[in-house]
């Protein structure tokens, strides 16, 4: 079968479409004994021998696991100080990415797979796919800037926009949950910081309709068909 060699790594369970067009840039990859520096390149997995850092890569069954992320943990496959990753905490044969990234000390709900495609259809922008999060700040949320949020403001040249925010706790301002269809980095933290807010505690419960229920920290499962079926063919 011909495939693009980025689609392929991907559904070996090395990394995402994205990164793995990185590590072909980084002259990590090649084909029949030849660095491949293409990103565009297609191989066919019939007769071609793909190696990644001069190791043989294989085809994986998909798996998808389901973390409530504690503090304290990277959110990543390997970490250069040697500090406990994301990965660590599942226990399983196959070669396993997380599903965007939750900081050092973010807490919540992680998404881990080996599907490269399930992974690209969650973070695209296009997809719009809802991301809740329960947020700590050292000041009462006032109602002046609550609508801002919600109207938009502009953060690194761009418009951001928290949809929806609530006081799960009576009369607690410091304590609000905020929904947004955005992944890009440090992104809530970055959207109260432009108002004065600091944030002192961050966990995200809910990622598109998939929840926590049941899942201490540190604690992970694995995710149902029903619940993959149920992201990958929502109602947009």
């Amino acid at each position: 079968m011909i495939v693009r060699l980025n689609k392929y790594l991907s559904e070996c369970g090395i990394a995402s479409r994205r990164k793995s067009d990185e590590i072909i840039s980084d002259g990590r990859v090649t084909v029949n004994g030849s660095t491949v520096w293409e990103l565009g390149a297609k191989i066919d997995t019939s007769v071609d021998e793909v190696l990644i850092d001069g190791e043989k890569i294989r085809t994986q069954k998909k798996v998808y696991f389901l973390l409530n992320k504690p503090k304290g943990v990277i959110t990543s496959t390997n970490d250069e100080k040697d500090r406990k990753t994301v990965t660590d905490l599942i226990n399983t044969r196959e070669k396993i990415f997380p599903v965007g990234r939750l900081d050092y000390n973010t807490t919540g709900l992680l998404i881990l797979t080996n599907d490269g495609d399930f992974t690209n259809y969650l973070t695209h922008p296009k997809n719009g796919i809802e991301r809740e999060y329960e947020v700590v700040i050292d000041k009462p949320l006032t109602k002046e800037d609550r609508e801002k949020f919600l109207k938009g403001i502009y953060i690194e040249g761009r418009r951001s926009i928290f949809t929806n925010i609530n006081y799960p706790k009576r009369y607690n301002f410091m304590v609000v949950r905020v929904i947004t269809v955005e992944g890009r980095n440090h992104f809530v933290k970055k959207m109260f910081d432009s108002l004065g807010y600091f944030v002192k505690e961050l966990n995200r419960i809910r990622f598109g309709e998939i929840t926590l229920k049941g899942l201490n920290k540190g604690e992970y499962r694995v995710m149902s068909p029903k619940e993959i079926k149920q992201i990958m063919h929502r109602k947009k």
